[in-house]
């Protein structure tokens, strides 16, 4: 609307603020008021023309500003306007449309105001330490410190603090804050390590592959400042109607004027043909829609993303903790020799209740689920991060990974090699023979079904997933879900690549961990999941849903094309009217001061109109999906 970047305008603004300057002209106005009231109608027009001059002061820069670049619209009309009632005399005339005017932009800050410092948490989460070793120490020092071939150790618990590659130890490894992957990802001898994976288990001895600078962690930070710079301006809805608007005011003005050869009937069009509709009308709508959508605990940072998400045609989703519940749950167990499911789980539950492992946690959750009473086994030893070993009843019994029941001699049949599930898999081996192989699956949010079904009722028929995960996983629950595309094995760069080819724009994103905020920043609409999501997503996406809930990205879609369509009405419903009484007053027979009051009747007929965007309605998906309003 009304905004100009130069220096003197925000030195002006800095001064006054939006709502000190419509407070200083509301005073100015009322001082003036009593003036002419008390006789002194001479000083009354002095203080209404110093009034209106020193207000319209930055937006001349601004439009100034403008006209340099080749632009010019709502900013013109309105300058115009004041300065001719008080070249004419037409002082009230003049103060009414500051009043609406500074009223107005008041109005407009109020939308726009953004609340979000971007990477503030993504980087206090970077790692900022390392244990280096030099001899036969082992120093703490600053993680920029660490050479390109130092050896570190990286113990239980710790973030990773470079890319590095094991040299001693094994252990799992949480990478879902860099690849999306909820279960954890075990690590041997030669394994590369992430920056910002976190060591689950057991330490371990590393060599740097990469410094600090050039490690995983802190190029998803470079990704998102790239990105920010990167995204492109959103073209204001009044924007769009500026130019047209403006041409046609100052050709009825014009044709008044040389048809009667009165200077007056020039002013006359133009106090009814001041922009307040356009420039109050949005920002009302767009306001009422942000708070309807905050009802349903979904923050909505600004009115341009309001405006892009109701138009959106894509949405590209994250797999783990935004489709999926993120938390690993038992999906198959396959039984060998006489044990039942039941034996399997009772065994590996008895040695994994006291682990707090994300695998352990589901093993005894399902064990309680098919109503077994755990039992506690003895001599339970971890070994070597791969696994456990104790005994339950008498019988040995080992839980773990594959490797661990090689190494321990336990006799596997020779047609398993043939038949290893491709999902993270536990072992179990009772009197050193295999009896069970429990499978597990990240579970699927029981409303992301409804919620894609509701984005199709509403017009949008292209969704992505773009995961971390592997091919295999990631297409059987797009499958599942009915998603029409699908990336996988994905990285932060990998997901910005993915949206950048996505051909239905605009497009939204909705993802909830640290390796989503890069691609987060660089959708159209990013839409994070603030709930259980980390900081860095939220403070880099547009939308925030608060609640633990995806069918809220329907619902944000939902309220946002409401409110575009009420907000778009209510423009077009200002400017006809606007129009009309443009044709009236060319007539000559009211004065200026009539029109500008008059307008203010518009004004009300607007912001009545686009305050409906707050309200409840109990319209069917589709029927707002059809609401579509054009010029």
């Amino acid at each position: 609307m009304l905004f100009a970047k130069n220096k003197l305008f925000k030195k002006t603004r800095a001064f006054f603020g939006n709502y000190k300057q419509l407070g200083i002209v509301l005073v100015a106005a009322l001082a003036s008021l009593i003036l002419s009231l008390t006789g002194n109608s001479g000083w009354a027009h002095i203080l209404i023309s110093a009034t209106a001059l020193i207000s319209i002061l930055p937006l001349g820069w601004g439009m100034i500003e403008d006209l340099r670049s080749g632009k010019y619209g709502l900013d013109l009309l309105a300058i115009t306007a004041i300065v001719v009632s008080v070249l004419m005399k037409e002082y009230w005339a003049g103060m009414i449309i500051v009043l609406m005017l500074t009223g107005g932009e008041a109005l407009e800050d109020f939308a726009e105001k953004r609340a979000k410092t971007e990477l503030t948490s993504l980087l206090n989460q970077k790692p900022k330490k390392a244990h280096l070793i030099k001899g036969n120490k082992t120093l703490d020092v600053a993680v920029s410190l660490v050479a390109v071939g130092s050896k570190i150790v990286i113990y239980p618990g710790e973030v990773v603090p470079v890319d590095c590659i094991i040299l001693e130890g094994n252990s799992s490894f949480d990478e879902s804050s860099l690849t999306g992957e909820s279960l954890p990802i075990t690590k041997d001898i030669n394994d590369q390590l992430l920056s910002g994976s976190i060591n689950i288990e057991g330490a371990i001895t590393a060599r740097a592959l990469h410094t600090a600078a050039d490690s995983q962690y802190e190029q998803i930070i470079k990704l998102v400042k790239s990105a920010s710079s990167a995204n492109s301006p959103f073209v204001r809805l009044a924007d769009r109607y500026s130019i047209p608007f403006t041409a046609v005011s100052f050709i009825i003005a014009g044709a008044a004027w040389a048809i009667s050869g009165e200077s007056i009937r020039f002013l006359e069009v133009l106090v009814v043909a001041t922009p307040c509709p356009l420039l109050i009308g949005a920002p009302i709508a767009l306001i009422s829609g942000m708070s309807r959508a905050a009802k349903h605990g979904i923050i909505i940072k600004t009115g341009a993303a309001m405006e892009r998400l109701a138009v959106i045609k894509t949405v590209a989703f994250d797999k783990t903790g935004t489709l999926t519940r993120g938390q690993p749950v038992v999906k198959d167990v396959k039984v060998y020799a006489d044990y039942s499911r039941s034996d399997i789980l009772i065994a590996a539950a008895a040695l994994e209740q006291s682990s707090t492992h994300v695998l352990a946690k589901a093993i005894v959750q399902a064990a309680l689920d098919a109503g077994s009473k755990l039992k506690k086994a003895k001599q339970v030893k971890e070994l070597s991060g791969r696994g456990l070993s104790g005994r339950l009843d008498g019988k040995s019994i080992l839980v773990g990974r594959l490797s661990l029941l090689e190494d321990q001699n336990v006799e596997i049949p020779k047609k398993l090699s043939s038949q290893l599930p491709k999902q993270t898999a536990t072992f179990v081996a009772i009197n050193q023979k295999l009896a069970g192989i429990i499978m597990f699956y990240d579970e699927l949010r029981p409303e992301s079904s409804g919620m894609l079904a509701k984005l199709r009722a509403l017009g949008i028929h292209h969704t992505l997933m773009v995961t971390g995960d592997n091919e295999a996983t990631a297409n059987s629950i797009a499958k599942e879900l009915g998603i029409t595309d699908v990336t996988a094995n994905c990285l932060p760069v990998d997901k910005l690549r993915a949206i950048e080819k996505v051909t239905h724009k605009p497009v939204a994103f909705v993802g909830d961990g640290v390796n989503d905020a890069p691609v987060l920043t660089a959708s159209d609409v990013g839409i994070a999941l603030g709930a259980r999501g980390s900081t860095a997503a939220s403070e880099s996406a547009d939308v925030v849903i608060m609640l633990d809930d995806i069918s809220k990205v329907a619902t944000a879609v939902e309220v946002s094309k409401r409110t575009l369509f009420i907000a778009k009405q209510s423009i077009l419903m200002g400017i006809f009217i606007s129009v009309g009484l443009m044709g009236i007053f060319a007539t000559g027979k009211f004065k200026p001061v009539y029109g500008a009051s008059i307008q203010e009747l518009v004004d009300i007929t607007v912001i009545i109109n686009a305050l409906r965007a707050h309200g409840s309605w109990k319209k069917k998906p589709r029927l707002v999906a059809k609401q579509q309003l054009t010029v």
